[in-house]
């Protein structure tokens, strides 16, 4: 089993965990050339792909010229250094050693510039998100830079597991750019909904919080098939067996109270 992430654009590179141990990206081939075409970019160009403020554009800017992709000792984990909703829930400089080897192994986050990291893959500061129509020599958006290299990636990675699901906790953007025709994994993707008042529906917030969340549970059970995080049951939600398919599961919880 592989459990897919979308990365956040809230950052975090204060120094990480001691003793954690740090691997170098897989496709840095790929990002290297990202990074040259990104560097070509004006503040201008940055503020009308991405849609952000001057301010961010500039910020983004700077970050992408400070990059270099030759320097393996520059950077963050990739697990420490994301910060958004996605890893309140993954809490990830709690996990122990044997936490993280597992996590190692079977959770995998999708990345607009690096394409596919495990979590204790270094990484620089950067904004790039996968919708981002930037133009290359393989296309006119990210999604046809990346083509099926991440899709092969995962199925690699899926080698000697005993279960082979890949389950994604991923958004729609970035799940997105797993080539489905590439993909020899079987997907499942949980949903999380709130009910109130006699009516179900996704919150964003929450929804990606659980995202997170789920991912840290089958760490610390160290869940190896896919069927077994049905049993989620934190922060109240609870598996609609009633409500899903094979391919969708739906969690709920009740915000009456």
């Amino acid at each position: 089993m592989l459990i897919v992430l979308s990365p956040a654009k809230r950052l975090d590179f204060s120094e990480p965990p001691p003793d954690a141990p740090a691997t170098l990206p897989r496709l840095a081939d790929d990002m290297a050339s990202l990074v040259r075409t990104a560097k070509r970019q004006t503040r201008a160009d940055l503020r009308r792909l991405m849609g952000i403020s001057e301010d961010l554009a500039q910020l983004n800017r700077e970050r992408f010229q400070a990059i270099d992709p030759a320097a393996v000792d520059a950077g963050v984990q990739a697990a420490f250094a994301f910060a958004g909703d996605v890893y309140q829930g993954l809490e990830a400089r709690t996990l122990d050693a044997s936490a993280l080897a597992f996590a190692q192994d079977r959770l995998r986050i999708l990345s607009g510039l690096y394409g596919l990291l495990r979590p204790l893959d270094r990484i620089q500061p950067y904004r790039l998100e996968m919708g981002t129509r930037l133009k290359t020599r393989r296309g006119s958006s990210l999604y046809d830079f990346w083509g099926d290299r991440i899709s092969k990636q995962l199925n690699a990675d899926a080698e000697g597991h005993a279960d082979r699901t890949l389950v994604n906790l991923a958004s729609q953007e970035y799940f997105g750019a797993v080539d489905a025709r590439a993909l020899t994994l079987p997907v499942v993707t949980p949903h999380f909904r709130e009910e109130k008042d006699g009516e179900s529906r996704i919150i964003s917030f929450f929804a990606k919080k659980a995202r997170g969340t789920m991912a840290r549970f089958a760490i610390d059970a160290r869940i190896e098939t896919a069927a077994d995080l049905k049993a989620f049951d934190q922060d109240d939600y609870r598996f609609q067996s009633a409500a899903s398919t094979e391919t969708d599961w739906i969690f709920t919880r009740s915000r009456n109270s």
